[in-house]
């Protein structure tokens, strides 16, 4: 058997495990400068999500850092007016969200979650992505060597690239490829937990890699492996419901706010809506038919949104309790290992930031791992290495930019969102109060607010490969 330290990794090789928007964006990024990337993701495919996303400025910013803004923009329908209403439909704050966008340059467009997602792979290159594989990081690497990525699957089709998964072109090297996880030695306990969580026989490899990605997510289990002292997620106490329906008459986008609920409907480009609503309820808490409780909850809300919710299906229904991460990471680098969206930052919904933030991450790493590593000769007449001490500081530049900006928004985002838990009625009426006031000068403020968060751009380097 050969030992993983004597392999020595090809240049400038990326894992990223996760195939979420962050994950795949990162991917892209990092393929546009030369990287050779290979995406791990969990799941056998990736199945379509019954929701939207909205892309503020930010957002579409990146994607056109990655080169794919252009497609985005033809695809999604554009927000006009925005506001917030009272369950009876008198309006609270009402803004044009054109002239928002114009204010930053560019507009807030939304877009069913699924295209976006499929847009990103289109982008990849082709054979980069792997689904049906677990990702267990057993060593974050170091300037001097590089990490180490076991994979492992239930399923010997997905590996091979059967109908249980997208088998492809391995960027990172492949250490070794076994049938039997529980041969594999590991440098330090710490990271070796058995992916899959069962004794069966497993289709198994280790990677090794220069940089490796961490985009698993709100319950990321390299976060939990490389920071086991940090908490975790906490809840909010509040649950979420998406869904996608077809079109209504009378639509215009907005957010009706209740006592501790809210609904908001936004319409896509093919003519469908986009809804949420969310819930003070306890962690959870589920229901047998959640469009049937959805219609209980809310059937008597202004119009449209009983016509919504009569055209809705239960099965089209997703449901979540929301969650955050309340404390932050201390950094988001640990050896060769860069975390970025939610497994970094996740926060809650109310500034529909989530995602936006993932690319921005995304767009950020790629630009700085891009620009700042240099090849170093390997000395032996081999390929060169990637200099693991410029990928170093360049990982500590990505805490530095990241790190802050995106607690700052994950504070807003709470805060945004808490008048929106109130269940007593004085103090209902005390906010819409206040948001009455609010809305008579909407416009110009809504500008100040959100300028902080929405009025980004990436990296000059980032902007340079578009």
């Amino acid at each position: 058997m050969t030992d993983p330290s004597d392999v020595a990794p090809r240049a400038r090789s990326a894992v990223v495990v996760g195939a979420g928007i962050g994950g795949l964006a990162a991917a892209v990024g990092l393929a546009r400068r030369g990287w050779d990337v290979t995406v791990l993701e969990r799941a056998t495919s990736l199945e379509p999500v019954g929701a939207g996303i909205a892309l503020a400025p930010n957002a579409v910013r990146a994607l056109d850092a990655l080169g794919v803004a252009g497609e985005v923009r033809s695809m999604a329908a554009l927000q006009g007016a925005i506001g917030i209403r009272r369950a009876d439909g008198r309006w609270l704050v009402r803004a044009d969200a054109t002239r928002v966008g114009e204010a930053f340059g560019e507009q807030t467009v939304v877009v069913h979650r699924a295209r976006l997602v499929d847009l990103l792979v289109r982008a990849l290159p082709d054979g980069a992505l792997r689904t049906g594989v677990e990702a267990t990081v057993t060593d974050p690497g170091s300037a001097s060597d590089a990490a180490t990525v076991r994979l492992s699957s239930v399923s010997a089709e997905a590996s091979r690239g059967g109908p249980g998964g997208v088998r492809t072109r391995v960027a990172a090297d492949v250490v070794r490829t076994d049938r039997d996880a529980e041969d594999e030695p590991s440098r330090d306990d710490r990271f070796a937990a058995d992916a899959s969580g069962r004794g069966d026989q497993v289709a198994h490899e280790v990677l090794r890699a220069d940089l490796v990605v961490a985009a698993d997510g709100i319950d990321s289990r390299t976060r939990r492996a490389l920071f086991p002292e940090h908490p975790g997620p906490v809840s909010t106490e509040v649950t979420a419901w998406r869904f996608v329906v077809p079109a209504v008459d009378g639509l215009v986008p907005a957010e009706t706010w209740g006592r501790g609920s809210v609904v908001g409907l936004t319409p896509l480009a093919d003519g469908r809506v986009y809804g949420y609503a969310t819930a003070s309820l306890p962690p959870g808490t589920r229901f047998d038919d959640p469009a049937a409780e959805l219609r209980r909850r809310f059937g008597s809300w202004h119009a449209p949104i009983p016509a919504v919710l009569d055209g809705l299906d239960a099965s089209a229904v997703l449901q979540h309790d929301l969650r955050w991460l309340a404390t932050p990471l201390p950094r988001f680098h640990v050896g060769r290992v860069a975390f970025l969206g939610d497994a970094a930052h996740a926060m809650t919904p109310n500034l529909g930031q989530g995602g936006c933030q993932a690319l921005e991450d995304a767009v950020t790493l790629a630009a700085l791992v891009g620009s700042g590593v240099p090849d170093v000769p390997d000395g032996s007449g081999g390929p060169a290495r990637t200099d693991g001490d410029g990928l170093r500081r360049a990982l500590a530049a990505y805490t530095a930019q990241r790190l802050p900006r995106t607690r700052r928004v994950q504070r807003m985002s709470s805060q945004v969102g808490a008048p929106t838990t109130w269940t007593s009625p004085v103090a209902v009426a005390v906010r819409d109060t206040l948001m009455a006031v609010v809305g008579r000068v909407a416009g110009p403020l809504l500008v100040r607010r959100t300028a902080s968060v929405v009025d980004w751009h990436p990296p000059a380097e980032a902007a340079s490969h578009r």
